[in-house]
């Protein structure tokens, strides 16, 4: 297992109790070899840092007041959105690119979302909808549904259910499974699934082989993630 392989798996060995941004950092080293995660860390403190300044002290600075806070610095100031002229670049699934070029997927967007929220002690999680990554607020007993790639907006019950319909189908109906959080494990390998989707496409056989690799890692009994990969693996040599 080379060097950075090792480091990935060292990093997400300990089932969910993971770091999910110093991990999607690390998934990403094949692309980016040396990439100072370190520093990238450091970056999105200083954005959490800038939010706790936007909220202010005292009541302003309770959970709600932060969530406004949150997206008031991340979608305005800080200019993160959605990339909708070209939603299949890879880049988009790099956290460290979407850190610089603040812009990004469903997924990618959620991630950094829900890492600031969590340096604020906000009550976010990945919610795995059907098509479409979103993030779940907990505020009390009622739970806030938002669309990072979408600057934040919010949706009500009625919106995911007209969502799951037009991907589902016209007689799905929402359950309460949709409305479950995402695990870091899930969310890791949603934006890997992502990427391997992109290299496939791009008969890219190789950076297919290095996210492959990694998703094995994150369930080593995936026989569908473990064919393909053995399958791309005997490309390769071929192309040697």
């Amino acid at each position: 297992m080379t060097p950075d392989l090792l480091l990935f798996q060292h990093v997400v060995g300990r089932g969910d109790d993971f770091d999910l941004l110093v991990a999607s950092l690390v998934a990403v080293e094949f692309e980016y070899p040396g990439l100072d995660v370190s520093r990238y860390v450091a970056r999105v403190d200083a954005f959490a840092e800038m939010v706790r300044s936007a909220a202010g002290a005292g009541d302003e600075a309770a959970s709600d007041g932060q969530l406004v806070a949150l997206d008031r610095t991340f979608f305005g100031e800080l200019g993160f959105r959605g990339n909708q002229d070209d939603y299949y670049d890879p880049k988009n699934s790099f956290i460290n690119e979407v850190i610089d070029r603040r812009t990004g997927i469903p997924i990618s967007l959620s991630v950094l979302y829900i890492e600031l929220g969590r340096r604020l002690g906000l009550d976010l999680a990945g919610l795995s909808f059907p098509g479409h990554f979103l993030v779940r607020y907990q505020a009390g007993d009622e739970l806030v549904f938002i669309d990072p790639f979408h600057q934040g907006a919010r949706l009500d019950v009625e919106a995911l259910e007209d969502r799951l319909r037009r991907v589902v189908g016209p007689g799905a109906e929402l359950a309460e499974e949709h409305l479950e959080p995402a695990s870091k494990h899930h969310m890791l390998t949603r934006m890997l699934t992502n990427l391997a989707a992109i290299y496939r496409r791009a008969g890219d056989v190789y950076r297919g082989i290095a996210v492959l690799e990694r998703m094995m890692i994150l369930d080593p009994a995936n026989a569908r993630v473990d064919g393909e990969l053995k399958l791309l693996r005997r490309r390769a040599e071929g192309l040697n």
